[in-house]
């Protein structure tokens, strides 16, 4: 039985994007538009993304589809079994694995080679059913259960790399010893994102120094998040148990297996031999910097294969990225403190300086925010500061409206850091607005 998976979001804009490839045709452009109400809904049924998300989109929905191909046709058909036996959390996660998958069959073409983190907070959440499908689907699949480091970049070949498939990653980056003692495997999952990134070991009786390839796609699945260089390297998917009535076709080897690899091994023939053309594609991204470098070969997957996959492939990179950025604001660790600490800053008019002791106590204030429960009895000036050290961000004298001086924070020193790690928690102005009590 299909499941049932969600589906779009918000009215689309009436902002343009800029035309996309047409297949086949690096650099063409597509010279009408289709009008909004021609462009194909997403798959299903689902709520609507939260303000972030639908605010990141905004303008891609309304883009026009292209001219419609073989490989199009391939990922509709991919996109159906996997919605077979899995149901992701959202329309445009289901579109990310499909596309996802597909690029481990052009990995020789790639710059950046995307991880696929397939977290959840529990068990059952179909986590490893998903690596089911995709071992049978991946280009070379390498299971590396119980696999050292060692073995596995003495099994990536720079000419053809395998696609890394990682299961209960719980186990190996779940708590801090754990994350000690295989830190070797997180940092070949760090180096094997971007080509180029080496491990140089001695082998022989005469030990001679050998360079191995680390570059190779990489599917991790685990319970709770990986670790955060890991994740920022990540397409991520947060599976979800499924809900009452929400129903999935069991996996059986031996019915369903010689389907998947006939689609594999046509995905595969289709995909080969546009290895060059893939190469030199640039597409328009809707997200920058490493977002943008881990999106891109799922952007250029749905160029090539033309349809309505242009416009799905960057309203998925657009709002799933938004969203682990929102994800990531709230985490106690990371920008949840600056973001915390700009809704203060705004909450107060834009003063020039806070103290320590009224920071903290609005922080503990909030009721939605960790604050008041960290540590023993909240949080403290000497956590605080250990908190926003990483941003180069330290106390130091401020004066107050009374003309006292005290321990505190002054608003200037946070405004790099807002613009970069929490940019859209309130405008940052380089100058404090005045004080119009």
């Amino acid at each position: 039985m299909e499941p049932e998976n969600p589906e779009g979001y918000s009215e689309p804009a009436k902002a343009s994007w800029p035309p996309t490839a047409i297949p086949g045709r690096p650099g063409a452009h597509l010279c009408a538009a289709q009008p909004d109400h021609a462009a194909p809904s997403l798959t299903g049924d689902a709520p609507a993304p939260g303000a972030a998300e639908a605010q990141a989109s905004t303008g891609l929905e309304s883009m026009p589809d292209a001219e419609s191909t073989q490989g199009s046709a391939l990922l509709d058909a991919l996109h159906a079994q996997i919605a077979q036996f899995v149901i992701p959390p959202s329309a445009e996660a289901l579109d990310a694995i499909t596309l996802w998958v597909v690029a481990t069959h052009l990995q020789p073409a790639w710059q950046h080679a995307p991880r696929l983190a397939v977290v959840g907070p529990a068990k059952r959440c179909g986590k490893s059913r998903l690596l089911d499908v995709l071992t049978e689907t991946v280009h070379e699949p390498m299971l590396t259960i119980n696999t050292t480091p060692a073995a596995i970049f003495r099994s990536i070949t720079e000419e053809e790399p395998p696609t890394l498939l990682v299961d209960e990653a719980d186990t190996i980056f779940g708590t801090p010893k754990q994350a000690e003692r295989n830190e070797e495997t997180r940092g070949l999952l760090n180096a094997g994102h971007q080509r180029g990134r080496y491990v140089t070991r001695v082998v022989g009786n005469d030990h001679t120094p050998h360079k191995f390839a680390t570059f190779a796609m990489a599917a991790i699945a685990g319970i709770g998040d990986l670790p955060d260089t890991v994740m920022d390297r990540s397409v991520v998917i947060r599976m979800r148990r499924r809900a009452e009535g929400e129903k999935v076709k069991p996996f059986r080897s031996r019915r369903d297996i010689p389907a998947l690899h006939d689609l594999r091994d046509r995905i595969n023939a289709w995909a080969r031999p546009r290895l060059e053309e893939a190469a030199i594609l640039e597409p328009d991204m809707p997200v920058e910097d490493r977002a943008a470098d881990t999106w891109e070969p799922l952007v250029i997957v749905a160029e090539l294969a033309g349809g309505p996959w242009p416009r799905r492939a960057r309203v998925a990179c657009a709002r799933m990225v938004a969203a682990e950025v929102a994800t990531e604001e709230d985490h106690p660790g990371g920008a949840r403190i600056l973001a915390d600490i700009r809704r203060i800053f705004a909450a107060q008019r834009e003063v020039d300086s806070l103290s320590t002791e009224d920071l903290l106590h609005h922080l503990r204030q909030d009721p939605e925010g960790p604050w008041a429960e960290w540590g023993r009895g909240g949080l403290n000036a000497r956590d605080l500061g250990r908190l926003l050290r990483d941003f180069d961000v330290r106390p130091g004298n401020v004066r107050m409206a009374d003309g006292t001086q005290r321990k505190g924070y002054t608003r200037n020193k946070f405004l790099d850091s807002w613009r970069r790690y929490c940019p859209t928690v309130h405008p940052v102005e380089s100058r404090p607005a005045p004080d119009r009590g």
